[in-house]
């Protein structure tokens, strides 16, 4: 399936394990990605969910978005959690209490807090374990649901609410943490990158995860209008920039070897990607240059593992 058509929705599986109603900020695209997953993965999977926003507008109490099983955890314990479910299970089918030929996917989800910071270490555990699980980290780049708050995913030059800019501050001052090559150094079987921006790309990456033996890692580029100011319509179009302007490239590593699943021969600036978010408003064009030669230098280390894989 061709991963840059959005137009062939009707290819798509149209079972839906989210339902709609749900409490989301008006053009969240991480509830899109969600729910690209969701139908991705059909009706036997289990959900492990930390805190966050997902956690938030899905679970409002006594309704629930979800029409699979799935269990609230603590912000930093999502992987931990899918851990023992899935050592349950197989306990459970050792002692005849379980379908043995049953293929239950457990999943674990969390945004870029409760994976690239607090749930750092139940993720690094479960996949050195080598746990039987898929988790999906969906990236806005903040703490969005107590108030916009930086996380080390947060990227350099933006404005959040304890990284603000002004005259003594440019925002963030660090560069956003790498946690997709901190999963591929665990040696695990399927590690991706992927946007809901590029739904089949995206869902296929979710089949492949699904279907690797052992652990699985994919992290979700989910743009989110309300904390990087950005108006509600443009939320896909600015995660296809993303990848435009190689600031957050779609690629996969599988059992080690790198491949780069959506490509462009010519990339845009990276200022196209930053000017229309009100939280890079500030910046001026020296730190937009500053910007750009840390993409283009990411990106070229990147090509040369690709390179490398392909031999």
């Amino acid at each position: 399936m061709d991963a840059l058509n959005v137009y062939a929705a009707k290819m798509a599986p149209q079972q839906e394990s989210l339902a709609n109603g749900h409490r989301a900020c008006q053009g969240c695209a991480e509830l899109l990605a969600v729910r690209l997953v969701a139908k991705t993965l059909g009706q036997d999977f289990i959900i492990a969910n930390a805190t966050g926003c997902l956690e938030i507008v899905t679970s409002s109490y006594p309704h629930s978005a979800w029409k699979v099983p799935w269990i609230h955890v603590a912000f930093e314990n999502a992987a931990a959690v899918a851990s023992g479910v899935e050592a349950g299970i197989k306990i459970l089918k050792k002692k005849g209490k379980y379908p043995v030929d049953r293929e239950i996917k457990i999943i674990a989800q969390a945004g870029d807090g409760g994976t690239v910071d607090i749930g750092l270490q139940a993720l690094s555990g479960a996949l050195e374990r080598g746990h039987d699980f898929m988790y999906l980290c969906y990236d806005n780049e903040a703490y969005m649901n107590t108030g916009i708050q930086r996380s080390s995913s947060t990227p350099y030059g933006a404005s959040t609410t304890t990284s603000p800019s002004g005259s003594e501050s440019i925002g963030q001052v660090t560069m956003k943490k790498n946690v997709v090559e901190i999963a591929v150094a665990h040696d695990i079987p399927y590690v991706a990158t992927a946007s809901p921006s590029y739904p089949f790309d995206l869902m296929e990456k979710v089949r492949k995860g699904a279907e690797a033996k052992g652990p699985a890692y994919i992290h979700v580029l989910a743009p989110c209008p309300t904390g990087w100011r950005l108006a509600p319509n443009l939320a896909l179009s600015i995660g296809r920039l993303a990848v435009q302007t190689k600031v957050f490239p779609l690629y996969e590593v599988v059992n080690g070897q790198y491949r780069m699943t959506v490509s462009y021969k010519n990339h845009r600036p990276v200022a196209d990607y930053l000017k229309p978010q009100g939280r890079f408003r500030h910046l001026k064009e020296a730190d937009i240059a500053f910007i750009q030669q840390h993409v283009d230098s990411s990106y070229d280390r990147l090509l040369k593992k690709i390179e490398m894989s392909e031999g």
